[in-house]
């Protein structure tokens, strides 16, 4: 599979060592000081192509949205899947290019800073547009009528291309011309953008509750203190407390276990209060027992990256199971999988595993539109997978995730 991660040149904020990192950092140790902190970018991350203009040129900077992540359609056949990395414009002008095409992929790229002295087109573009933009075009593609599109695990961020006028138009990236010419009064509209007010924050990784080093790999969305048995997801501003559990093992083999998000929610539209419910709705090849009634219905979602031709397959499979055992509040004695996909993509994929397991699909695929769903409450759950020499195998569920999948999915 390509590599699809941006990469990013980076100085350490306490001590200003360089460093590389990809866009799906979060985690960040200097190699030089091993200062440990983490990446805050508020809303989403803003990053720079790679300038070479002439010293002495007015560089200013054009915005692109781009994203990146698993794109589900549900056309009348079932649920179609695909990976999609692409970009569009943010100020709908035609004097740029409408897409970054593969540079952002083999340039390496800077952050976006507020002490540069550049100025930076503001979005006219809002990110709802361009994604109305990317879903119409993907659309034309599928086999009509399409009921419903989810993007889950996406990656959303804005990318500056540099950009300086003379006589003509002149792509900073390659210092060559564009062959297109300015109207007139350009460069004093661009002499007027503001400034970009945007900063990366980086947040100190200790525990909120008792002041020890949280544990998580480079690309962890949620950290965890081993002392007082704590996990935390970063918000805008801070950590947040986020309640955890794990299924039981009684496997003496080598395990590990992989993050998945239990959500339960509110479907309108269709009655999912239990795991009675879930039987008839799945018309799943089992009698209906009266004391299912008493569990209570829960979707399971991975909270891991992985392809989504795999990604769908096990949020079902997890949730027709609905796995017993849990140990609540406490963080199991083994290798721990990082969080690697947060919890609103999870939220966001639930009308798609609903879809893929609701019986009759004619009867109820046209019904998607009209059919919310709404979080109401959640926890993380660590689910024990054995490990054999290709695979990583959960023989309770009876679900097998080859390891090759794994190390790809670092690169979605």
């Amino acid at each position: 599979m390509k590599n699809y991660n941006l990469l990013i040149e980076h100085q350490c904020p306490q001590c200003g060592a360089p460093a590389t990192l990809t866009e799906t950092d979060r985690l960040f140790s200097c190699e030089f000081c091993r200062v440990r902190s983490y990446l805050m970018p508020g809303d989403h991350f803003r990053y720079c192509l790679p300038s070479r203009a002439p010293a002495g040129k007015s560089v200013f900077y054009v915005p692109y949205w781009r994203f990146k992540g698993m794109l589900f359609s549900c056309v009348s056949e079932g649920v179609r899947q695909r990976f999609v990395d692409i970009s569009h414009q943010a100020v709908d002008n035609a004097l740029f290019p409408h897409s970054l095409g593969f540079r952002s992929q083999t340039l390496k790229l800077q952050f976006a800073s507020a002490d540069s002295e550049a100025q930076f087109l503001p979005p006219e573009q809002s990110l709802a547009a361009v994604m109305r933009i990317f879903q119409t075009r993907f659309r034309l593609r599928l086999p009509q009528p399409v009921y419903h599109q989810a993007h889950v695990g996406e990656n959303i961020s804005m990318i500056y291309a540099p950009y300086y006028a003379e006589s003509s138009l002149y792509d900073a990236v390659l210092n060559e011309t564009t062959g297109r010419q300015p109207p007139a009064g350009f460069s004093e509209t661009v002499a007027g953008c503001p400034r970009l007010d945007w900063q990366l924050r980086f947040l100190p990784t200790l525990c909120p509750k008792c002041g020890w080093d949280l544990e998580g790999q480079t690309d962890s969305l949620v950290l965890l203190c081993r002392n007082c048995a704590s996990a935390w997801q970063p918000g805008r501003q801070r950590l947040h407390r986020t309640r955890f559990g794990h299924v039981a093992t009684g496997n003496q083999e080598e395990v590990i276990f992989l993050p998945f998000w239990r959500i339960r929610a509110d479907v309108d539209q269709v009655v999912l209060d239990s795991y009675f419910d879930l039987a008839k709705t799945a018309n799943l090849p089992k009698v209906p027992r009266e004391e299912w009634r008493d569990i209570p219905f829960r979707f399971w979602s991975p909270g891991f990256k992985i392809r989504p031709q795999t990604f769908l397959p096990l949020a079902t499979k997890m949730t027709l199971t609905h796995p017993p055992d849990l140990v609540a509040d406490q963080l199991p004695d083994g290798e721990l999988y990082p969080v690697t996909l947060p919890l609103v993509s999870a939220v966001e994929s639930l009308k798609v595993i609903l879809a893929n397991f609701i019986k009759p699909r004619k009867t109820h695929f046209p019904r998607l539109p009209d059919i919310t769903i709404a979080a109401a409450g959640f926890r993380l759950i660590y689910v024990p997978f054995v490990r054999r020499h290709h695979d990583l195998t959960q023989p309770q569920f009876r679900f097998t995730i080859l390891k090759n999948q794994l190390k790809l999915a670092k690169s979605l």
